[in-house]
């Protein structure tokens, strides 16, 4: 069977995590300081500051940003739940937003056309890795006077304008699930162009404490922390740090990697005729965190008859991105786009050891289920 995402990890991960064990500090500590500042310099960022995972890396930009009940917050529907979930857990009410057709991302116009008097922030979504344009949703949120979060998720790697996607940036969000091109198992970051900012970040992913454990215990004296307001518990391990530190070293490989199966992609998909399939927008370049193609308008069948007819092929790969406004969980509203793609997109198998032996296997499975 040929999985849909396999991490690249090796013996360099296991004695990086073997040695924090045996340095006997586990918890939050060195390890999570240097990882912070290496990412932070890859990502072309001022401040990292991790925490447990993208999910919490966004309730606390909202609750930096002071987001609370009765406010509203624009949203795609084509992400991970997650996104909107965070917007929840601020109190606010995520309001669901269009996507743009080819990059699955937010628009100024899908952006406007949902915004209220009650709206306070966006958070734009690089989807699958593939960039948003920054210079444009800046640039309604601030005609709107609107905080715009990047949930980066998925695009670590990922470039806008021959830059680090989200350097540019007041705040964003990462992902190091292991579905991700760097992962620490669990685990995220928010990256932060303001000093001030950071700190209090710090202090609010350790409950609101002052002066951290970590400070505590490396201080030659005594150390009282105060709890100035209510925090959370929403630390990163050294244990996770050290992989990461190792990850971060390995991600230019896993990016031209990527890239150059994603173009080997291209080439043989092109044989399929009405498929199309993600791919560079004209202002950046996507890491291929997800390869999704989008199934022929000829093809009556369904999106699940494909991934059932690649399952009996060996092949194993996943539905497209998910529309969380047809989730239990949330109210439908009226998003054709976001209902087409993923109704009708199909996410690929895509990983560094990957052989072209394999690819030509998910293309030839591909092509016999859609005939």
């Amino acid at each position: 069977m040929i999985p849909v995402i396999r991490p690249w990890l090796g013996e360099e991960e296991a004695e990086a995590a073997a040695s924090a064990v045996r340095s006997g500090w586990v918890a939050q500590g060195p390890r999570v300081t240097e990882f912070e500042k290496a990412f932070s310099g890859y990502a072309g960022a001022a401040e990292g500051v991790a925490v447990s995972s993208c999910t919490t890396a966004l309730h606390l930009a909202l609750h930096l940003l002071g987001v609370e009940p009765g406010d509203e917050v624009v949203v795609p529907s084509f992400s991970f739940i997650a996104t909107a979930n965070a917007a929840r857990y601020a109190g606010a009410t995520p309001v669901f937003a269009d996507v743009d057709p080819l990059t699955g991302n937010l628009t100024p116009a899908t952006i406007e056309a949902v915004l209220t008097p009650r709206t306070v922030a966006v958070i734009g979504v690089h989807q699958g890795g593939v960039p948003f344009d920054v210079d444009a949703l800046e640039a309604v949120c601030s005609k709107h006077s609107l905080a715009l979060v990047h949930d980066s998720a998925c695009a670590a790697g990922s470039t806008y304008r021959g830059k680090p996607v989200s350097a540019s940036a007041s705040l964003a969000t990462w992902s190091f699930h292991p579905r991700k091109l760097l992962t620490t198992g669990e685990g995220g970051m928010l990256t932060v162009s303001d000093s001030d900012q950071a700190a209090r970040l710090r202090r609010l992913r350790e409950h609101g404490m002052s002066v951290s454990a970590a400070d505590r215990h490396t201080s030659s004296g005594v150390k009282l922390e105060s709890y100035e307001e209510v925090g959370f518990n929403y630390r990163m391990t050294d244990i996770q740090a050290a992989i990461g530190l190792v990850q971060l070293a390995k991600l230019p490989d896993v990016i031209e990697r990527r890239r150059e199966l994603a173009g080997r992609y291209h080439k043989l998909l092109a044989e399929t005729d009405g498929l199309t399939w993600v791919t560079d927008p004209e202002y950046g370049t996507t890491n291929y965190q997800s390869f999704w193609v989008v199934l022929p308008d000829s093809y009556e069948g369904t999106s699940v008859d494909v991934l059932e007819g690649l399952l009996t092929r060996g092949v194993s790969a996943r539905r497209g991105i998910m529309a969380s406004h047809l989730e239990p969980a949330y109210s439908k509203v009226d998003l054709p786009v976001t209902e087409h793609l993923t109704s009708r997109s199909v996410i690929l198998p895509l990983f560094h050891q990957m052989t072209e032996s394999e690819q030509d296997t998910v293309v030839a499975a591909l092509a016999e289920t859609i005939r």
